[in-house]
């Protein structure tokens, strides 16, 4: 067999490399969805990514004779161990063909990058932060990958348990069918909810009436999110940068705000399901890919939840429940028959038990892994 390198990716050449090697590794793989190259050079461009600015990283390669056979990379959040009190690494974006000796060769250069800089443990798969594709699937690949999801094939999660890593925790997709009449739990709750003059729920027409609510919706995020594992505060360049990268596929039809007293207090954020469109264009946007993503988005009958989250003070209040209704009143105005709730931690009994109010079914399931260095 043809000698084994890794080298660390520090040419141009070497990065478009490492970005495009997944499709090839997965060109036989009929449910893999590539990533929008353009946000994955974005993602992976130093001075465009301010993550980078807050955390160590390097990237490698695994190459048989001239052949790319995998990569990895290796990320120190010091923004997150800071505030964790922590001293973990981390591994991600890892990919290979099924060989144990190529998986061994590249986990074992992210445990000794991360153990050189005297860190502890090493978790992964997690990017900078749980806004990036995390954990390997483990269950469902049976069913369609979603955006912002990890698509890994079967052998991966295998391959890294034989390399000694455990579970760190679970992450699990609930596929649930929209209703042609609300649970009346959920009737008799709105109607009651509704009442109270506290509650403003905000929608809208257009992403123009959006923009002034996105610095306040992500700041309420910071302040929701800091519980769930993975996730880094945002400072405000940060949070200009995820609007931007999602504000173009936004549907305001599935963006649903909740003001008390002028304040926001809770937001939830959906989008139609764009993967079929984002296939046909390969992932690339020009010159016709962003025109087949917009059709796909027209076109959807699912929608993909991406965010949410309420003000502590103001949880068991029924404010789930305000936007969860007016979100399935769109879905139905928009012939839509399914929503598809991205990733939630198995620890979040809250969000879980409002999935299987509405009839939710567990679809797929991935895990984050560590082990100690």
């Amino acid at each position: 067999m043809t000698d084994l390198l890794v080298r660390e990716v520090l040419t141009r050449r070497d990065l478009r490399k490492f970005i495009y090697l997944p499709e090839k590794i997965h060109k036989n793989d009929p449910e893999w969805l590539p990533p929008i190259y353009m946000d994955e050079w974005e993602l992976l461009d130093r001075k465009k990514n301010r993550a980078f600015s807050y955390s160590d990283t390097a990237l490698w390669l695994a190459f048989r004779g001239k052949k790319p056979v995998g990569r990895i990379m290796g990320i120190i959040n010091r923004r997150y161990n800071e505030i964790h009190r922590e001293n973990h690494g981390r591994f991600c974006f890892m990919e290979c063909y099924e060989d144990q000796e190529v998986f061994h060769a590249l986990i074992s250069a992210a445990e000794d990058w991360a153990r050189k800089r005297n860190m502890e443990r090493i978790v992964g798969p997690l990017g900078f932060s749980d806004k990036d594709p995390q954990g390997f699937k483990i269950e469902g690949f049976e069913y369609p990958s979603f955006i912002v999801s990890a698509t890994n094939l079967p052998y991966m999660p295998v391959m890294l348990e034989r390399e000694g890593y455990t579970k760190k925790t679970d992450l699990v997709n609930y596929f649930i069918k929209i209703p042609e009449k609300l649970p009346g739990v959920y009737e008799r709750a709105y109607t009651r909810i509704h009442r109270n003059n506290h509650f403003k729920v905000i929608e809208f027409n257009s992403k123009r009436e959006i923009k002034k609510y996105i610095l306040p919706v992500l700041e309420l995020l910071n302040q929701t999110f800091i519980e769930i594992y993975g996730f880094v505060p945002l400072d405000d360049r940060e949070k200009m940068d995820l609007a931007k990268r999602y504000l173009t596929i936004l549907d305001p039809e599935f963006v649903k705000v909740v003001e008390s007293e002028g304040r926001v207090i809770g937001f939830a954020v959906g989008i139609p399901d764009i993967s079929q469109g984002i296939k046909a264009a390969k992932g690339k946007l020009f010159p016709f890919g962003f025109i087949k993503i917009l059709k796909a988005s027209k076109r959807s009958e699912t929608l993909l939840m991406m965010l949410g989250g309420i003000k502590k003070e103001f949880r068991n209040q029924g404010v789930d429940v305000l936007m969860a209704v007016r979100i399935i009143d769109s879905c139905i105005r928009n012939n839509m028959d399914s929503i598809n709730v991205h990733l939630i931690l198995e620890t979040n009994k809250t969000m879980i038990g409002e999935c299987e109010k509405m009839g939710g079914r567990i679809l797929r399931k991935w895990r984050i892994y560590d082990k100690p260095l």
